[in-house]
């Protein structure tokens, strides 16, 4: 049973990791303003262009992108920031970064590719490349996390 006093106890983490869990929860934070912004210019952009109702393509899934990959992955992380200090190691910021700004170029790459299947204009295959990228960086993101999280498992025990 919890009493209220290890309730209301002070955070003993530290200046870095305070500041690591507040940049997290703002990604997290942004994600889903970005995620939910997605859905509601797909429903609406749609509906403006005639667009047949259900039928998916990609400008559906930004909103669920950002929503999964943006906000969840996040807030998972900001979990395993707390529970395993992982900005204690110099890879966490890479791993911030590069999984952030693949995130980006992943959706709007997709935003992009979307909009232009709703106006039935032909797509560029550099868009299909600039994404790749974007799956790249998610990717590399990921294998930082990985090692991150392992080092971070190895000193907690």
């Amino acid at each position: 049973m919890t009493s209220s006093a290890d309730i209301t106890a002070p955070s003993s983490s530290t200046p870095a990791q305070r500041r690591a869990l507040t940049q997290l929860f703002v990604a997290a934070v942004v994600w889903i303003a970005l995620g939910l912004l997605a859905g509601l210019f797909y429903r609406e952009f749609t509906k403006a262009q005639g667009f047949p109702n259900g039928v998916s393509g990609q400008l559906a899934l930004v909103h669920t992108h950002l929503l999964a990959l943006g906000a969840l992955v996040t807030l998972i992380v900001l979990a395993l920031e707390k529970t395993f200090t992982l900005s204690a190691s110099r890879l966490f910021s890479w791993f911030f970064w590069i999984y952030n700004a693949g995130v980006l170029v992943t959706g709007a790459m997709m935003a992009w590719h979307g909009t232009l299947d709703v106006l039935k204009v032909e797509a560029s295959k550099a868009i299909s490349g600039i994404a790749g990228a974007g799956h790249i960086l998610i990717g590399a993101a990921f294998v930082l996390l990985l090692i991150t999280l392992w080092k971070g498992i190895r000193r907690a025990s």
